[in-house]
């Protein structure tokens, strides 16, 4: 076999090697074997591979490969993790690659390892080639958990370059726009008592009762205050998803947990939202004498946006015929952003099947996906 094989058997070796990443330790396994096989094939290519560690996890690491120099260039990047399986829900072995009915089945064809092979294999046409500007394969860690990976790229300033594309799935149409996302949660301490007496004991859920509606009014002001049509869902939103409190009928609540999600859109900051939610609950809580304790469930990860004006966002809305749209889903954008990259988001295969079982990639966009970022390649380092 070739030192870098076919598109087909490098996707098989990627599915076949776990990288679930997990808040779960249980099931969080590392992303190295990846990481190191992307490390492999891009060295035989002609890259210079760099594995950045992840600091205080030794089982995960960055990829940085780079071809050819200079102050420019373009990024093609991914995140080499997964997410759990539903074990008995899958027809078939989730580490190993199915080829059936015109799709790739496997966990992380398309939530992302399949966009690697097509990287690879467009980066295979210019191998050889004097780049003027250079090309850079970016893989990482945790995406789908504590996008440390992306933050430690963002910490190191690095990788330096003008134009990046992100190979999430989209259908190949590009993405200018997502929504941020932050996991939050209100814990309401009360005290017990003898549930005959209410004066025995000060009743936490009663009190989660007014915060919620204080939070629910907020969303409604948030929904007026902040709109963008060019998102499906063109409002902020706010899921109130799990609440736990109390240990018995017979005893007053003296504890209950709310957990949610905010869905942001470009424009507002995190820490802005936070501190207006923590504010409204505080509020809600005056003279109840009930104790707030307030908790980020994860780092959040901020609303996305890219010009529609820039020449990114034109030139892949030339190449792949499509207006660039808005997705509600969170990617590692932000950070490549941050970083002073005109970034988009695209890559084959659909969100609608990624974390399901049965995930699958595509097959009639396998050479449409490689086409495209031959595309980009002379574009933007020839």
């Amino acid at each position: 076999m070739p030192a870098v094989p076919p598109i087909v058997d490098m996707l098989a070796e990627l599915i076949a090697a776990p990288s679930i990443s997990s808040t779960d330790a249980a099931l969080d396994s590392s992303n190295r074997p990846v990481i190191d096989k992307l490390a492999e094939w891009l060295s035989a290519l002609g890259f210079a591979t760099e594995i950045q560690p992840i600091s205080g996890q030794p089982h995960k690491a960055n990829l940085i490969a780079t071809l050819g120099t200079g102050p420019g260039g373009l990024v093609l990047a991914g995140h080499t993790d997964t997410v759990p399986f539903d074990e008995g829900a899958w027809q078939s072995d989730p580490f190993t690659l199915l080829d059936r009915d015109q799709r790739f089945y496997g966990l992380g064809s398309t939530d992302m390892k399949g966009f690697f092979p097509l990287a690879i294999e467009a980066a295979r046409a210019v191998t050889g080639k004097a780049l003027q500007q250079p090309l850079i394969v970016l893989a990482t860690a945790d995406e789908e958990t504590s996008m440390s990976g992306a933050r430690a790229l963002a910490a190191s300033g690095r990788p330096k370059a003008r134009y990046a594309i992100i190979g999430e799935p989209t259908g190949l149409r590009p993405v200018h726009m997502h929504k941020g996302v932050m996991m939050e949660s209100l814990t309401l301490l009360g005290s017990s008592g003898h549930s005959s007496n209410p004066a025995l004991g000060n009743n936490a859920l009663e009190a989660m009762h007014t915060v919620l509606g204080a939070l629910m009014t907020l969303r409604e002001e948030w929904g007026a205050a902040y709109q963008n049509p060019g998102f499906d869902i063109a409002t902020p939103t706010m899921n109130l998803a799990t609440i736990h409190g109390g240990d018995a009928p017979n005893r007053i609540c003296s504890h209950c947990q709310l957990g949610f999600d905010v869905r942001l859109l470009p424009g507002m900051a995190s820490a802005e939202v936070r501190q207006a939610i923590h504010d409204r609950a505080n509020a809600a809580l005056q003279n109840t004498g009930i104790h707030l304790v307030a908790k980020s469930l994860i780092d959040s990860v901020e609303a996305f946006s890219q010009e529609k004006d820039s020449e990114l966002v034109q030139l892949t809305e030339k190449l792949t015929g499509h207006t660039a749209g808005a997705v509600s889903f969170a990617t590692e954008a932000p950070f490549l952003h941050q970083l002073g990259m005109q970034t988009v988001v695209l890559g084959p295969g659909s969100i609608d099947c990624a974390h399901r079982p049965n995930e699958y990639l595509p097959q009639d966009q396998i050479k449409p996906a490689v086409a495209l970022l031959k595309n980009l390649i002379q574009h933007y380092c020839l």
